[in-house]
């Protein structure tokens, strides 16, 4: 996962962004399907416009997190200052009610030892001038130094108290902001469910009737890759993997599993022409590649189509989006790497990608 190093601009420049995104035009009131599609497809606008609107989704999603996640920190930081002055606040008053109880000894010692004259009296009484000068000198340092002291931390108690309310007052500010925030990022996630949702009961209604819909055009993002080689999807979570047994596959898997979310990117994991898009059987729909030296990628289980048969495409180009159609029990990405375009000619992906400098 990516990181951003968070400072206090961050917020509102991520509020800016945001608010731009959410003033987009949904795709669909600007894009049509291609009209060239391939045998056994047929064009529909109101599915490449839900596709758009689940990127758009998505992206709004992402930032909200982003912008969120920033405020929740930003309060915690104001939190924790506001417990520090609070503390030192403490320190602070013990300090002073130690130096009241010192002056509360020292009168009471004084006391004790000059059979009960207040020391002024005993300045007064003194047998010689210069006994008068030195206790009267004593006294004046003494009570000078206690002064002083008590002014002191009473002026360093009064900047703490202020602030000590400066920081509980700026942190109530970022946990109202942060409520507003949790509350639009929960709006815009459940939008993004609903688009989802919608997009793949669309999917399984084209699988269904064993007929594709067109390639929807997504905005593709600017990519600036330095290998030729990516993984399938940019964020993920492995999960059934090459060679593993289970109900759901009459010998053993056949490819490398990325549970996503519906809806999410997926990518060309390298340079190459689209041999096969197809919907219906197992595989739902899904998208075949050949590669260079004689390699073919297969990316299954989608929720739509982002290119046509005989396209050719680049390292990190969105294809499609990934869904649950066809023998799945679950959103996820079924990626497998073969020597043929068939089914059954499937070898490992994982250690396949690995020599091409792809770690999954």
């Amino acid at each position: 996962m990516r990181s951003l190093r968070r400072h206090r601009v961050v917020v509102p420049v991520l509020l800016c962004v945001l608010a731009v995104l959410g003033a987009r035009p949904m795709a669909a009131d600007e894009e049509t399907a291609d009209p060239a599609a391939g045998p056994g497809m047929h064009s529909g606008g109101e599915a490449t416009g839900l596709s758009a609107e689940v990127m758009r989704l998505y992206e709004e999603a992402a930032v909200a997190t982003q912008v969120y996640e920033t405020g929740r920190e930003e309060a915690e930081e104001q939190r924790a200052k506001a417990r520090r002055a609070e503390e030192l606040l403490g320190i602070q008053r013990r300090h002073i009610a130690a130096l009241r109880e010192d002056l509360g000894r020292i009168a009471r010692a004084q006391y004790r030892t000059s059979g009960g004259l207040p020391v002024a009296a005993q300045m007064i009484l003194a047998g010689s001038p210069d006994g008068l000068m030195r206790g009267h000198h004593a006294f004046a340092q003494a009570d000078l130094a206690v002064n002083n002291a008590i002014s002191k931390n009473r002026r360093a108690e009064a900047r703490l108290a202020e602030d000590e309310a400066k920081a509980a007052a700026e942190w109530q500010v970022l946990e109202k902001r942060n409520t507003q925030l949790a509350a639009l990022k929960a709006d815009i996630e459940q939008k993004l469910e609903s688009a989802r949702s919608q997009l793949q009961g669309q999917a399984d209604a084209a699988v269904a009737a064993g007929a594709c819909r067109g390639a929807v055009r997504l905005d593709q993002p600017e990519t600036a890759f330095t290998s030729a080689w990516v993984a399938p999807v940019e964020t993920y979570t492995l999960s059934s993997s090459y060679g593993s047994g289970g109900a759901r596959w009459a010998n053993r898997h056949t490819g490398q599993d990325f549970a996503v979310p519906i809806g999410t990117p997926v990518r060309a994991v390298g340079a190459g022409r689209v041999v096969r898009v197809s919907c219906g059987g197992p595989f739902g729909i899904e998208i075949v590649l050949r590669h260079a030296g004689g390699y073919y990628t297969q990316y299954a289980h989608l929720a739509s189509v982002a290119v046509d048969q005989g396209q050719h495409v680049e390292p990190g180009q969105w294809i499609g989006q990934s869904g649950t159609t066809g023998n799945s029990t679950g959103p996820h990405l079924h990626f497998e790497t073969r020597v043929t375009p068939e089914s059954g000619s499937a070898v490992n992906p994982v250690p396949w990608l690995a020599a091409r400098g792809v770690s999954l």
